[in-house]
C-alpha cells in the first residue's frame, strides 16, 4: 500500500472496531475480500466454486472485488468482514494501535525477479548497481523482496536503483528497456516469461536460502478485526479451513489452474503462459496455519525492524490460531 492508504487505514480504525464488534454473534454472511484479475487471488473464488469446496453446510461468502490498498481501507472501515494482509504491512498498522488479526491461510510468496530474455544476468547480485522496477515502497511485494533480498547480502535501498510504481507502468518500463530487471508477482511473471523473458530468481528461493528452511514463505493471510473474529471464532474456523482445502486441492492438481486462466487475467491467446500455470503459480497457494508459519511471520517482522522498515516489533502477536 501506499504510505497514505496506510493512514487512511490507520484512521479508519476506531470506526471498523465499533461496526465488526457489534456484529456479535456468529456472522452470516461473510463479506470477504476478491483480489481484482492479474492477482494469484482473483483464482480463489472460481477455484472454490469448480471444486465444490464450500459444502457442507458451506459458508455464506459474499465476495467483495479490491485492489489491495482499498481492501485494507475496506477492511478497517469495517465495510469487509474478512481480507488478507501481509506480515509487514500488519506490523506496521499494530504499532498505530489496529486490532487486526492473522487467522487463517492465503497465499505463500510468489515474486519473482525477471529480466528480458537477451540479458546477461544471472544472479540478482549481478544487479548491484544496476535499475529495477517493481510495485509502491510500502507494498508487500516490494517490503517481503526487500527482506529477502537482505538476508542474501542484497541492500535494495543502497545497492540498486529501485524505481517503484504501478504494475502497469513498471511493465512498461521494461518492455522498453528502461530498466535491467523487474520483480513482480504471479501470474504477470508467467505471462512475461510466455514472452520470451527469463526469471533469475525466486523471492521464496532467496528466503530459503538464508533462512535454511525447506519451505516457500508466508506472504499474505486471512484477516479481520479482533472484534469480529472473537464473535466468529467458529466461521474463521472454517473459513480457515477452507482456504486449506483450497490450497490442497491445487497442490494435487495444478493444472486445475489452466482452467481459470481468465479469472487469473490473461487472454485465451497466452497459449505458453497458460501452459506454465501449473508448475509456476500452483505453490503460491498456502496449505498449512501452524507453528512453522508463525515463525517465518515473525521471522519477516524482525528483520523488517532491523532494516529499519518498522519502528519497532509490535508489541502483540500478528496471528491466532483458529483451533486455540
Amino acid at each position: 500500500m501506499q504510505r497514505r492508504t496506510f493512514l487512511q487505514a490507520g484512521g479508519a480504525l476506531a470506526l471498523g472496531s465499533l461496526f465488526t464488534g457489534a456484529r456479535g454473534a456468529e456472522a452470516g454472511a461473510v463479506r470477504i475480500t476478491l483480489p481484482s484479475p492479474g492477482s494469484a487471488g482473483s483464482a480463489w473464488q472460481p477455484l472454490i466454486d469448480n471444486l465444490s469446496l464450500n459444502q457442507g453446510p458451506g459458508l455464506d461468502l459474499k465476495w467483495v472485488t479490491a485492489d489491495p490498498g482499498k481492501m485494507q481501507v475496506q477492511l478497517s472501515a469495517g465495510s469487509l468482514d474478512v481480507g488478507v494482509f501481509g506480515a509487514v504491512g500488519l506490523a506496521t498498522l499494530a504499532n498505530r494501535g489496529s486490532d487486526i488479526v492473522l487467522f487463517g491461510p492465503a497465499l505463500n510468496n510468489h515474486g519473482r525477479w525477471i529480466v528480458r530474455g537477451d540479458s546477461g544476468f544471472r544472479d540478482p547480485k549481478e544487479l548491484i548497481g544496476k535499475t529495477i522496477a517493481t510495485t509502491a515502497e510500502t507494498s508487500e511485494t516490494y517490503l517481503q523482496a526487500r527482506i529477502a533480498a537482505a538476508l542474501n547480502g542484497i541492500d535494495l535501498k543502497k545497492d540498486i536503483k529501485v524505481i517503484h510504481g504501478s504494475p502497469t507502468a513498471n511493465l512498461a518500463l521494461f518492455e522498453r528497456g528502461d530498466v535491467d530487471a523487474i520483480i513482480t508477482l504471479e501470474p504477470t511473471a508467467t505471462r512475461l516469461v510466455g514472452r520470451g523473458a527469463r526469471e533469475i530468481a525466486r523471492v521464496a528461493d532467496l528466503w530459503r536460502q538464508a533462512t535454511g528452511t525447506d519451505e516457500d514463505p508466508f506472504l499474505v493471510g486471512l484477516a479481520a478485526s479482533r472484534g469480529w473474529f472473537d464473535a466468529n471464532r467458529e466461521t474463521a474456523r472454517r473459513l480457515a479451513a477452507l482456504f486449506e482445502r483450497l490450497g490442497r486441492a491445487v497442490q494435487d492438481d495444478p493444472g486445475r489452474l489452466r482452467s481459470i486462466a481468465t479469472s487469473l487475467g490473461l487472454r485465451e491467446s497466452e497459449d505458453e503462459a497458460i501452459a506454465l500455470l501449473p508448475e509456476r503459480l500452483a505453490p503460491a497457494y498456502a496449505t498449512r496455519w501452524d507453528d512453522g508459519v508463525f515463525a517465518a511471520i515473525d521471522k519477516q517482522v524482525q528483520v523488517a525492524a532491523e532494516l529499519g522498515l518498522l519502528d519497532r516489533v509490535p508489541d502483540r502477536p500478528l496471528y491466532v490460531s483458529v483451533n486455540a
